[in-house]
């Protein structure tokens, strides 16, 4: 991946949070601190249920004195009625931006200096009308660009991008390990330490309370991950997400999204050290699975 392109992700819509409450509200309800939100900062966070399983992701950056939140459009409405839900007094106004707002990912080599931006997770700027941001997970994800619509077709190439399928950034993503969305976090059961949010500076541990914050500290300090979500290569037909993945005959863990041999999977920790101790195949539908561990991935001493 080196030639600078962009790919429109139309599966991403915005919400803008506005108003003198904006970021102590949101702050007493994600995962990440809120505080560290400005217009040079964008953070990734999550929504959880008071039982700390997943609801939403979102990027959450600054721009016209507003907190802008990059969410799954699909399912924005449902979150911005969620939202509204806690406003109780808040001096908030929640915004769906279902229409008129457009979400891409500028990638390859050098796209940050491309735009302006130091290769930081997290950095961003305001281009004209728009907001660009490094993918706050990591760098290598590329640069994700909010705009209003029709905005980045005309902007992203005078700055060297070309358009690119939509598939050209997912395959990135699925070969670093990254989820998007509920596409990879089942809603209501992934929990965040299964699914890479503290390597990819999804979590904030010093900050107070927000929803679900009990559950994920234990899982956190009682060492209580027994399952992770990782890249697996797969050899045969991509499997479908939810397909079960099996090692010896017994269940290992479960397919989540893929691309062409590129797949992600939520496999037991046992399962992946048998694999990668004995050889043993993980196998789900027709396909063989090799599981593959990123440089960013903590994962503890095999058994």
């Amino acid at each position: 991946m080196t030639a600078l392109s962009f790919s429109s992700l139309g599966h991403r819509g915005v919400i803008a949070v506005s108003g003198d409450d904006r970021r102590d509200f949101l702050q007493g309800l994600v995962s990440n601190d809120v505080s560290r939100v400005a217009p040079d900062r964008a953070i990734y966070a999550a929504l959880l249920t008071p039982q700390g399983r997943f609801l939403f992701d979102m990027f959450i950056v600054e721009h016209d004195n507003k907190l802008l939140l990059e969410v799954e459009r699909d399912r924005a409405a449902d979150l911005a009625k969620k939202l509204t839900m806690y406003k109780l007094r808040s001096k908030v106004t929640i915004e769906n931006r279902g229409t008129g707002w457009e979400v891409a990912a500028a990638h390859g080599e050098g796209a940050a200096a491309a735009l302006g931006l130091p290769d930081e997770p997290g950095a961003a700027t305001a281009i004209d009308d728009a907001v660009a941001y490094v993918d706050p997970r990591l760098p290598g994800l590329g640069v994700r660009v909010i705009a209003p619509d029709g905005h980045i077709a005309t902007m992203l190439p005078t700055r060297g991008f070309a358009p690119a399928p939509f598939e050209s950034w997912d395959h990135v993503r699925l070969t670093l390990g990254v989820p998007d969305g509920s596409r990879d976090l089942p809603v209501e059961k992934a929990l965040l330490l299964e699914s890479g949010f503290d390597e990819l500076h999804g979590v904030d541990w010093k900050k107070g309370c927000y929803m679900g914050q009990e559950l994920t500290a234990r899982t956190k300090y009682r060492g209580l991950v027994k399952k992770r979500l990782l890249p697996v290569a797969v050899d045969g037909p991509m499997p479908a997400p939810g397909t079960v993945v099996t090692i010896d005959g017994q269940e290992a863990g479960e397919m989540r999204s893929g691309l062409g041999t590129q797949g992600l999977a939520l496999l037991r920790l046992e399962a992946l050290d048998k694999a990668r101790g004995s050889g043993a195949k993980l196998t789900a539908g027709e396909a063989t699975l090799k599981p593959l561990v990123p440089e960013w991935v903590s994962l503890p001493p095999a058994a």
